[in-house]
């Protein structure tokens, strides 16, 4: 089972990751200010259902690395740290540009909710992320590194649906924050940056 301490950073570093308004907020505030809260908070469960696959994909083929060697899973966690890295360098050097609402169509809940899944899942960078990230917080003396996982995965997912449903309910007042603050995209890659870098070094000093 994770520890508390474990489970307490990892929730800080999602929670700092959510804050920054990414994709996943801008397209549930979109869907939210042209189709009203209830396709809004249609489209972040159906992204946080998306996470939920990547969750158990992760899980699956991680496991699997584990079982088979501990220094392969060992190596894993390492890669994971330097793409990690490579992402938050990547977002520093990246032209910052400010905040834009992507386009979104008026559709229904239900339909938004089949869209967000769809690109959730069929999205590389977010399967990616997932195979990266967990691995930081999993420590095979703590248990079963599947039960592990899945703990870790289920918290990132109750903690997205949570967000993105509070953007949904306070959209308009989100949505006016944002136009007047567009230029808080110039911060996103620093501050996205800074977590990223900040998970693969953790890792460099929990291992010495």
């Amino acid at each position: 089972m994770v520890d508390i301490e474990t489970l307490l950073a990892y929730s800080f570093v999602v929670l700092g990751l959510f804050l920054i308004p990414g994709p996943a907020v801008l397209l549930t505030l979109a869907r939210s200010m042209g189709g009203g809260k209830r396709v809004g908070i249609a489209t972040g469960l159906g992204i946080a259902t998306g996470d939920f696959v990547h969750t158990i994909m992760a899980t699956l083929g991680l496991s699997a690395v584990l079982s088979t060697s501990a220094t392969a899973f060992s190596m894993v966690k390492y890669a994971g740290a330097l793409y990690l890295i490579y992402l938050g360098v990547r977002s520093f050097l990246e032209k910052a540009e400010s905040l834009q609402l992507p386009a979104a169509r008026a559709v229904g809940a239900g339909r938004a909710f089949r869209q967000a899944i769809l690109s959730e899942i069929l999205n590389p960078k977010t399967a990616l992320f997932f195979l990266a990230f967990l691995p930081q917080f999993v420590h095979p003396e703590n248990g079963p590194a599947a039960t592990q996982f899945m703990v870790l995965g289920s918290v990132f997912v109750v903690m997205s649906a949570a967000y993105t449903s509070l953007i949904a309910v306070g959209a308009g007042s989100f949505g006016r924050w944002l136009t007047r603050y567009r230029a808080i995209g110039r911060w996103q890659g620093k501050v996205i940056g800074t977590i990223y870098v900040g998970l693969g070094v953790r890792l460099a000093l929990q291992k010495r």
